[in-house]
């Protein structure tokens, strides 16, 4: 879980307009920044499978969101890609 603070900042950075919260671009990225910080908690704790099923569900989900955006929008998906160092 994201606290607030660094939730807006990922989200500032990745809207697409003014008071946009759920595109994909930024749903993206915070899928991204709950998976790193799963990832980091897993290291340490390796035998907490119940977060280790929460981060697979949230990598499925951003996989599906990846697809979704190259399909609708090629351009918006390679500079998202390109930005978060993802595939």
């Amino acid at each position: 879980m994201l606290d607030p603070k660094k939730k807006m900042k990922v989200i500032e950075k990745y809207r697409t307009h003014a008071s946009d919260t759920g595109s994909p671009q930024v749903q993206i990225a915070l899928l991204t920044e709950e998976i790193k910080d799963l990832t980091k908690h897993l290291k340490d704790h390796k035998k907490d499978f119940s977060s280790r099923r929460g981060l697979l569900k949230k990598v499925s989900e951003r996989r599906r969101l990846l697809k979704y955006l190259e399909r609708e929008d090629a351009k918006a998906w390679k500079s998202i890609t390109e930005d978060l160092k993802l595939k």
